[in-house]
C-alpha cells in the first residue's frame, strides 16, 4: 500500500484484479505493465517503489512472475485474502478459456480445416519464441561471461540433450560465485518483516502436496500421479518464464514421456498466446490431452484440473512465503547474481526451443542422429516456411499486436494450405 493511502475495500480489489484478469492479453511485459498502470498510476494503491521492488522479488521465484506479481500486489494491499484474490483472479479467466479450447481442440482439432488454422499458427509461434529471444537477450546478456553462458545453456540442450534444471542450475551457481556481477557484502541488507512462515509453509505445502499423496495412495502406477509429479517438479524449476519452461516441457513431455506430439506442444503454445493470463496455462492444456488419451474426457478434466492446482498452488506459497522479506531479498547481492546467470542461460534454452520448433514445423520428418537433429529435406513444408515468413514480417517488422497476428496466421493458413496440399 502506498503511504497515506487507506487499504482499499474487498469489493474494490476484487473488481480491479477481476479486470486485470479479464484484460491481461500479451505476456508478461504487457500483464505488468497493465498492472502498473492500474495499480500506480490509476489508483495509487502501490506506490512506483513497492511495485518496483515486488517485480524485482518475483523475478527471484520460480513461476509465472505476473501471476505472483498480483499475488503479491493482493498481499501488500489486504492481506493473505486479499493475495488469493490477486493471484486467483488473474488465473481463473484464462484457465476457463482453455479449459473450453482444449475440449474444443480435442473434439476438431483433426479435421483439414482446423489443421490448416493452427498451421498458421505454429508458425507465427516460431516467430514468437524468436522475439522473446531477442527481446531477452538485450536484457540478459551483459558482458562476455553471460554470452558464454548462453552459449553453453544452447550446447547443452541441442546438441547433448542434458535435463533443463541441470543446465539452470549450472548457470545459477556461476553467477552465485561471483563470475557475472560483482558480488557485494551482504552485511548491511534490510531487515525483514515478521512473518507465520511456518504456518503458511504448512498451509500451502499441504495442500500443494494433498492430491499427489492422495494419487500416490489410490493409484500409484495411474498416468494421474505421473502428471501430478511432473508438474510439481516443474514449479520449482520454473525460472526464467513460460518459453523456457516450455523447452523442459517438450524434452519430457513430447521426448522421454510420450504424452503430446510436438505439433500439439506447439497448438497448445497457440492457444495459450491466444488468452488472458499466465503464458504458463499452456500446462493446462497438455494436462488436458495426456488425460484424454489415457482416460477419456473425465480423465481429461480431471488431469487439467490436477495440473492447474500443482502449477499455481507453489505460487501462493513463495508469495506467502517470502513476502514479508520482500526489502531484504531483493537486496541480497548473490542471490540477484545467481538470477543474472540462470537469465543469461535461459537466452540460450529460448534458442534451443526456437530451433526445435523451426525444424519440426518446417519439416515432417526430423531425426536425432550423432548428437544432433537432422532434417529429411524431402519433406520440407513449403506452405510453413512461407506463413513463418508472413508471421516475421508481422511481427518483427510491422511489430503488429500478438492477438491480431494470430487471427491473421490462422487465416493465412487455411488459405495457403490447399495450394501445397
Amino acid at each position: 500500500m502506498s503511504e497515506n493511502q487507506h487499504p482499499p475495500s474487498l469489493s474494490a480489489l476484487f473488481a480491479v484484479f477481476a479486470r486485470i484478469g479479464v484484460l491481461s492479453f500479451g505476456g508478461p511485459a504487457a500483464q505488468i505493465a497493465l498492472m502498473h498502470r492500474e495499480l500506480v498510476e490509476q489508483r495509487n494503491w502501490l506506490s512506483e517503489r513497492q511495485f518496483l521492488s515486488a517485480l524485482s522479488f518475483t523475478m527471484l521465484l520460480p513461476g509465472p512472475e505476473a501471476m505472483q506479481l498480483a499475488t503479491y500486489a493482493g498481499w501488500r494491499l489486504r492481506g493473505t485474502l486479499g493475495g488469493l484474490i490477486g493471484g486467483g483472479l488473474f488465473v481463473l479467466p484464462g484457465a476457463v478459456v482453455i479449459m473450453a479450447l482444449s475440449a474444443v481442440y480435442v473434439g476438431f482439432g483433426q479435421l483439414p480445416l482446423v489443421a490448416a488454422l493452427f498451421l498458421g499458427i505454429k508458425a507465427a509461434v516460431i516467430v514468437i519464441v524468436i522475439q522473446a529471444f531477442l527481446n531477452l537477450s538485450k536484457r540478459a546478456l551483459k558482458g562476455g561471461v553471460a554470452v558464454w553462458i548462453a552459449g553453453l545453456a544452447f550446447t547443452a540442450l541441442f546438441v547433448f540433450d542434458l535435463p533443463f534444471p541441470l543446465v539452470i542450475a549450472g548457470a545459477a551457481l556461476i553467477g552465485y560465485l561471483g563470475w557475472i556481477t560483482p558480488i557485494a557484502a551482504a552485511a548491511d541488507l534490510p531487515q525483514g518483516r515478521p512473518s507465520n512462515s511456518l504456518a503458511h509453509l504448512a498451509i500451502w505445502g499441504g495442500l500443494w502436496a494433498a492430491p499427489v499423496g492422495l494419487l500416490y495412495l489410490i493409484a500409484p502406477e495411474g498416468l494421474l500421479l505421473a502428471i501430478g509429479l511432473f508438474f510439481s517438479k516443474l514449479a520449482l524449476v520454473t525460472f526464467g518464464g513460460a518459453y523456457a519452461v516450455l523447452a523442459y516441457m517438450v524434452q519430457q513431455v513430447v521426448g522421454d514421456f510420450g504424452w503430446l506430439t510436438t505439433g500439439q506442444m506447439m497448438d497448445a503454445l497457440g492457444l495459450a498466446e491466444t488468452t488472458p493470463g499466465p503464458l504458463i496455462l499452456v500446462t493446462q492444456f497438455v494436462g488436458f490431452l495426456a488425460g484424454f488419451g489415457a482416460y477419456g474426457w473425465a480423465g481429461a478434466v480431471t488431469a487439467a484440473l490436477l495440473t492447474l492446482w500443482v502449477t499455481f498452488i507453489p505460487c501462493f506459497l513463495w508469495i506467502f512465503l517470502f513476502a514479508p522479506q520482500v526489502d531484504r531479498l531483493v537486496a541480497w547481492p548473490k542471490l540477484q547474481a545467481a538470477l543474472d546467470g540462470v537469465m543469461a542461460a535461459v537466452v540460450g534454452v529460448i534458442a534451443n526451443l526456437s530451433v526445435w520448433f523451426a525444424l519440426h514445423v518446417w519439416f515432417e520428418t526430423v531425426t536425432r542422429d550423432s548428437r544432433l537433429w537432422l532434417p529429411d529435406w524431402a519433406s520440407l513444408d513449403l506452405a510453413a516456411v512461407i506463413l513463418t515468413l508472413l508471421a516475421a514480417i508481422l511481427l518483427l517488422w510491422q511489430k503488429m499486436g500478438l492477438i491480431r497476428v494470430l487471427v491473421i496466421m490462422a487465416g493465412a493458413g487455411a488459405l495457403i494450405s490447399p495450394f501445397f496440399g
